[in-house]
């Protein structure tokens, strides 16, 4: 399992290198043998283009990044592109005569505007270096390997908006209806998680709203109002669903975590929790503060926190 996005990419790189290594470097050698010649390389790329798994354009270039042949793509050759400068591409930039074949990091492609990725491998005349077979791939063509990227259940702090924090000692919480109503409204949010098939949760504590995620229909966001928060009616617009399995937040853990937002939320004037996220899945819980300042955390993290940890103040019960 990678243990970030990072891991991820470097995972399905390594999946494509293998992929078009061998088929690109047999290209690269019939490319050698008419170099520097457009009409003989632009062949050899028409008769090459179904060898190389996934391709979108191919082309080649000399040292410095001027093309030499013209554009082969699937529809065929495109001779506009004869001469072109690529210098300034960020493929050519990570380009050296010492690096026999690169798969460039992804970027946006001036033709179709869409994430992509290049490939380079080195021509040689006489053992030296002379030029690059270019080829172009887009991302959405490209296979996917592996599992897919979890986020991991670790801490992690994030800053907010600067001029928020830079005002930060100049505010002071205002009441919200939410925040009046907040003992009703807690025990309505466990229901909808613990028996109601809720699984992720925003709370905008100042805008007196939640956005919510239900097993039901998890592709679609549903908000609850004030008024909706403080209505126990509202659980009898979710029926019941057995709590899942699979989540790593325990069901009996719903209400001690909610109760920490609450004191979170009420124990400064000044710096004063402003949102707050749980997913039941991830075992995340996320706290957004007046300062604009966020944090991402494990619920076991968080419960284990009070709240002289965040303010350095008596904790509240």
């Amino acid at each position: 399992m990678p243990d970030s996005w990072k891991d991820s990419i470097r995972e399905q790189r390594a999946v494509l290198v293998e992929l078009l290594v061998n088929p690109v470097r047999r290209l690269a050698v019939e490319c050698e043998k008419v170099w520097p010649d457009r009409e003989r390389l632009t062949e050899v790329l028409l008769e090459g283009f179904d060898s190389i798994p996934y391709c979108t354009y191919l082309y080649v270039v000399d040292l410095d990044g001027r093309q030499i042949s013209d554009n082969v793509g699937a529809s065929g050759r495109m001779p506009e592109h004869y001469g072109r400068d690529r210098s300034a591409r960020p493929y050519m930039k990570e380009a050296s005569p010492e690096r026999d074949f690169i798969l460039s990091d992804a970027y946006i492609s001036l033709s179709a505007h869409r994430p992509s990725v290049t490939a380079l491998q080195v021509l040689y005349r006489d053992s030296e270096p002379v030029g690059y077979l270019g080829v172009d791939l887009d991302l959405r063509n490209l296979p996917m390997k592996g599992k897919l990227y979890v986020e991991p259940g670790k801490w992690q702090q994030i800053k907010g908006d600067p001029s928020i924090r830079g005002t930060v000692f100049h505010q002071t919480r205002v009441e919200s209806a939410l925040d009046r109503h907040i003992d009703e409204a807690l025990p309505i949010l466990e229901e909808l998680f613990v028996e109601r098939g809720l699984f992720q949760c925003v709370i905008h504590f100042s805008s007196s709203r939640a956005t919510i995620w239900v097993v039901d229909d998890p592709y679609r966001y549903r908000i609850l109002q004030s008024d909706a928060l403080t209505d126990p009616d509202v659980c009898l617009a979710y029926p019941r669903r057995p709590y899942p399995e699979d989540a790593e937040i325990p069901a009996k853990r719903i209400g001690d975590i909610l109760r920490g937002l609450r004191a979170l939320r009420f124990a400064d004037e000044m710096i004063y929790l402003r949102s707050a996220s749980i997913n039941i899945f991830n075992g995340l819980v996320s706290l957004t503060f007046s300062c604009d300042g966020s944090h991402y955390m494990p619920y076991s993290e968080f419960l284990d926190k009070d709240t002289a940890f965040w303010f350095g103040t008596p904790a509240s019960s």
